[in-house]
């Protein structure tokens, strides 16, 4: 028999924001692996009944090892739950490096991100034409993990488009004071996340003047996403897409709409 590796994404929190592809791989998984601080238990109500369930909060890498060991060794499926998509922050390509060392086949079932969670729970889109078309993902240096030269807040914010923050609440004065060094206006809109989808779930709306103020008054330093840029109060433009101008392979312009759409006309 070969075992199996399966790196699941749990999504943002809610259980039901799990893929049914996820839902699936839990369900049929001789080893259900999860960080109890992380994910919600109520994901492990997919698991069979007589999962082995392991909780690697307190496991290091070299922890886990013996499980994936074991799991080559026995024929084992395990499915290894992480919070929000893997392929963010996830610490799953140095296991990925280990289960390649022992021989161990793996495979990646995306999750739903905070970031578009918390985009979908304030009812905004992150991507305005004529505003904002671009999304930067990333965090504020100088925590326990180094930025790579370039990767500074200060430096990506220069950009000033649609920003999601990860990992950085607990030094709020630094993260405005690098949005601020790095051109955003004071009345920039800022939407606040903590726990996004879990019942003890807090938004708030503020600006890049008064973020850390805000994340102060709530006492907040952990768990938290910030949305930043004008594209989360913009509004009064519309994408080519759906267009009566537009034409792809499904839809023929009209004529009228596409001489006015050429002339930038709405």
């Amino acid at each position: 028999m070969s075992g199996k590796v399966w790196f699941v994404g749990a999504g943002p929190g809610a259980a039901d924001l799990l893929t049914l592809r996820a839902a699936k791989v839990i369900g049929t998984a001789d080893v259900v692996v999860w960080a109890a601080s992380l994910v919600s238990p109520e994901v492990l109500e997919h698991a069979r009944a007589d999962a082995e369930i392991v909780d690697s909060a307190r496991l290091p890498l070299e922890g886990v090892r013996p499980l994936y060991e074991r799991a080559a060794r026995e024929g084992l499926c395990v499915a290894r739950i992480h919070s929000g998509d893997p392929s963010l922050w996830g610490a799953v390509q140095e296991q990925r490096e280990v289960c390649d060392e022992i021989g161990l086949p793996h495979e990646t079932v995306p999750g739903v991100s905070a970031f578009s969670a918390v985009a979908a729970l304030v009812g905004r889109e992150l991507t305005i034409p004529e505003v904002a078309q671009s999304v930067i993902l990333t965090r504020l240096g100088g925590g326990k993990t180094p930025m790579p030269e370039g990767e500074e807040v200060i430096e990506l914010a220069r950009h000033g488009t649609t920003m999601a923050l990860f990992l950085s609440a607990a030094r709020s004065g630094q993260l405005q004071a690098e949005l601020l060094g790095g051109g955003y206006p004071p009345d920039t809109p800022v939407v606040m996340a903590y726990q996004a989808t879990w019942p003890d779930e807090l938004i708030a709306h503020c600006t890049v003047g008064t973020l850390a103020e805000t994340v102060k008054s709530h006492r907040l330093w952990k768990h938290t996403l910030f949305l930043v840029g004008p594209a989360l109060a913009a509004g009064g433009t519309r994408s080519h897409l759906y267009h009566p101008g537009h034409f792809h392979g499904f839809r023929r312009a009209q004529p009228d709409a596409r001489r006015a759409l050429r002339k930038g006309q709405p």
